[in-house]
């Protein structure tokens, strides 16, 4: 059986020393949209600070393998597997020179019928990372079907809109930091895995929107941000342009990024940014 819920859900996983410093920081910054005006985010003379969304990629740091999907009580084909919801927590702002050591378990395990999803957490000193993952074909095992997760965005026109547009060289970049699904590279693993083309790593579009939100409402500060939680609605292919319309609503930011050259196509929903 693929997955043992009995087994999964609680069970502790390897945790990590991670060590990083301001090379790997400006390299996440230029692989989730930094250019030639944005000094602030790639010149270690002008930092600012670091994008907290850089914590996604602390854990794989210098990773030069395939992830798996291989944990107790869980077995599932890689193909079968994207990325479907991400929640991070900063506790601290994230330097630009650090090491921490990560506590890692599986949180949850939800069957939502024809697929399962699987919620890990990550924590740390700095940040909590929540991760769940949508495996196709491995629902039906009688689980609970988790809580709901939809946040609307409100009916009204947005406070703040940004465009970002992505290089097809963009997967390319962010593959680099550790994330070495070929799933984001191989033509051939994309149509196994029912994609036309590879995709866009889902936590560069994550990013990427981090970085839209910092810029456009939090003074270009990044340390301003405290939380983002969003859904992966939708791919993204390299060279498209995502567009992120942002709400100010009860202290808190209420995105949508949608992709601008496809009649707006979800990409991230669900999705709220709490500030500092």
């Amino acid at each position: 059986m693929p997955i043992d819920p009995a087994v999964a859900v609680g069970a502790e996983l390897p945790g990590r020393d991670l060590a990083w410093d301001s090379t790997d920081v400006l390299q996440y910054h230029l692989a989730v949209g930094a250019g030639p005006d944005d000094l602030s985010y790639v010149y270690e003379g002008a930092l600012r600070g670091v994008l907290p969304t850089f914590a996604t990629v602390a854990t794989t740091l210098r990773d030069t393998e395939p992830p798996t999907v291989t944990m107790p009580g869980i077995d599932i084909d890689l193909a079968r597997v994207v990325h479907g919801r991400q929640e991070l927590e900063l506790h601290r702002p994230i330097p630009v020179k650090g090491r921490t050591r990560t506590r890692a378990r599986i949180a949850a395990v939800h069957d939502k019928g024809s697929a399962a999803v699987v919620v890990t957490e990550t924590a740390t000193e700095l940040f909590t990372s929540r991760i769940s993952i949508f495996a196709r074909g491995e629902g039906g095992f009688g689980g609970d079907r988790g809580p709901s997760t939809k946040v609307p965005p409100p009916e009204r026109g947005p406070d703040a809109e940004v465009l970002s547009p992505t290089d097809p060289r963009q997967a390319l970049w962010y593959r680099l930091l550790g994330d070495r699904n070929p799933l984001h590279v191989d033509p051939a693993f994309a149509r196994l895995a029912g994609f036309p083309r590879p995709i866009l790593h889902g936590l560069c579009t994550y990013g990427i929107a981090a970085k839209a939100v910092v810029d456009a409402v939090l003074d270009g500060d990044p340390d301003r941000l405290g939380g983002f939680s969003a859904r992966f609605a939708g791919v993204v292919f390299p060279g498209e342009t995502l567009r992120t319309r942002i709400w100010r609503e009860d202290g808190r930011l209420v995105l949508l990024t949608t992709v601008a050259d496809r009649d707006d196509a979800p990409a991230l929903a669900d999705a709220v940014i709490t500030p500092r």
